[in-house]
């Protein structure tokens, strides 16, 4: 079975957290939520989600397969701000895991130096990322970095994951369950 880490903190963006638990979720892949504040981690839009752990109680985040930063500009601050963070992230690299971040988020990648040269993002958040190429596409996948620009691509990012990480014949079927066009 497929496993994913989703890193979260306080103001994390609540539509591009939850669609992708969910649609990852669907797609039968564990996922595991973990903060670096609260275990009731309070979103941008003031919705508290449960994490299931602290980051810091994680030993080896190599046991996952792929993992996701969800957007929201106190989150990417927060983010950006933790050494175990880009830490998580560099180990995820080195060991040639997936690496996926959407919104205001590929800014914690571009600081923890495991972006690649393609990407995408919110759009005023490309101006703060420099020596890369930012493409106005709703996802980008360069080689095993994905991203996504924003809330309203949330859906298109999960499923993109999901075809990364169980194939086409899934995503097909997750995505023509959703209704999405």
């Amino acid at each position: 079975m497929s496993k994913v880490l989703v890193i979260i903190s306080t103001g994390f963006e609540e539509i591009e957290a939850i669609s992708t638990i969910d649609i990852l979720r669907r797609a039968e892949i564990e996922v595991v939520i973990a903060t670096i504040n609260d275990i009731l981690t309070v979103g941008g839009q003031g919705i508290v989600i449960q994490a299931n752990q602290y980051l810091k109680d994680i030993k080896d985040p190599t046991v996952f397969d792929m993992v996701v930063l969800p957007g929201g500009v106190q989150n990417t601050l927060n983010l950006v701000l933790s050494d175990l963070v880009k830490s998580t992230l560099q180990k995820m690299k080195d060991k040639d895991k997936y690496i996926s971040a959407i919104c205001a988020a590929p800014l914690v990648l571009h600081e923890a130096k495991v972006l690649n040269e393609t990407f995408t993002c919110y759009p005023s958040v490309h101006k703060k990322i420099d020596s890369s190429t930012y493409k106005d596409d709703i996802v980008v996948k360069d080689k095993k970095v994905i991203t996504s620009q924003g809330p309203a691509t949330s859906i298109e990012f999960a499923l993109e994951l999901v075809k990364t990480l169980k194939g086409q014949e899934l995503y097909q079927e997750i995505k023509d369950g959703l209704l999405v066009k």
